[in-house]
């Protein structure tokens, strides 16, 4: 990574080891640099405590070590009206979203995009595991860490080509340790600070709790999938496919011991399926269908073609058959897939590119 003469990148940085690493990669290879601190979720702040100043009070001090200026800038709003409000209404289908996948289109890379070209950079950066390789046509192709563990090419498949051109991913050779270690040889208080979970920029909480205070819950019946009621839900929008803990049917003296797991959601009658055993039938699919389709550097050309997929993160890439049909895709894998959910993403590979994905339906 070599930077073009005069360069100026705006990093995001979080707070977090990764962003910070990147900032300094950055200034390693040359280019000038500046530091952007996004607050997207002001919803729990208080008068006692709010969760971005502990990001934020990370952010400065990596900014101070660095001798880089830090500046911020509050998109809640844009967050709210482009990422949230969407989570929540696909939980009022019965589908189970997944939030970081918008998160990055709408947010890191679109509003704060905006952002940072509006103020004269030539470039943003993130502290993302992914690659970006730069075609002679002008075109980028997104690529897969070298860190398979790390990767996170799912959460960025719906980035298009004005994202990929102006953005730096400077940890795409990176393995974790070597981040870690990296931030501690360099002053980086942060060095050992556990990576984000949870909600894009929302984080890990309790989740029913949370989800409450936004949706009325609607209990109902657990149902067998021959019909017979075994239990009560608390509202389907707790529950996924392929879930086992939280159903509070187990120890039943009526049958085998084997865990429960919930294979289906009936919205019409407000019923929660489950079945027993982590490989029942009902959790295997081979195939699905997926819409609202993005391709990174454009639709392929053939209607019909293999390659690789996945259904969610660090799941190993599984070998498939493309169908496009206008703007849906049918999906064939070589082999049954489990718990396959409709909401989340499903991503196609062609060996390390990234080529696309779009909504399981």
């Amino acid at each position: 990574m070599v930077a073009e003469a005069g360069a100026h990148v705006i990093v995001g940085l979080s707070g977090g080891v990764d962003s910070s690493v990147a900032a300094l990669r950055l200034l390693e290879s040359g280019y000038r640099v500046t530091g952007l601190f996004m607050k997207n979720w002001e919803e729990d702040d208080s008068e006692d405590y709010c969760s971005a100043a502990e990001d934020l009070a990370d952010a400065q001090q990596i900014a101070e070590c660095l001798d880089i200026e830090l500046l911020t800038v509050n998109f809640s709003a844009e967050y709210w009206d482009r990422v949230f409000a969407h989570f929540l209404s696909e939980y009022r289908v019965g589908r189970t979203p997944n939030p970081d996948v918008l998160c990055n289109r709408e947010i890191k890379f679109k509003a704060f995009l905006e952002h940072a070209l509006g103020m004269g950079a030539d470039y943003i950066a993130t502290g993302h595991y992914a690659g970006i390789h730069r075609l002679p046509d002008g075109r980028c192709e997104l690529v897969r860490a070298t860190d398979e563990n790390k990767d996170q090419t799912y959460f960025l498949y719906m980035l298009g080509q004005q994202a990929l051109q102006h953005t730096l991913f400077p940890l795409h050779n990176q393995s974790k340790p070597d981040v870690r270690r990296t931030a501690e040889q360099a002053g980086f208080a942060n060095f050992r600070k556990k990576d984000s979970t949870g909600i894009c920029f929302i984080g890990k909480r309790h989740f029913r709790d949370f989800l409450a205070q936004y949706l009325p819950a609607r209990p109902g019946d657990i149902e067998t999938l021959a019909g017979e009621v075994i239990g009560r839900h608390q509202g389907l929008m707790y529950y996924t496919v392929g879930q086992r803990q939280g159903l509070g049917i187990g120890g039943r003296t009526d049958g085998d011991n084997r865990p429960w797991f919930v294979a289906a959601k009936d919205l019409e009658r407000n019923v929660l399926h489950v079945v027993q055993g982590h490989d029942h039938p009902a959790l295997q699919q081979q195939d699905l269908t997926a819409e609202q389709l993005h391709w990174v550097a454009g639709r392929p050309s053939a209607t019909q073609f293999t390659c690789h997929a996945r259904c969610r993160h660090r799941q190993p890439l599984q070998a498939c058959e493309i169908t496009l049909d206008d703007a849906l895709a049918q999906v064939h894998f070589a082999k049954p897939q489990r718990a396959i959910t409709p909401g989340q993403s499903v991503v196609f590979y062609q060996n390390d590119t990234c080529l696309g994905g779009g909504i399981i339906q």
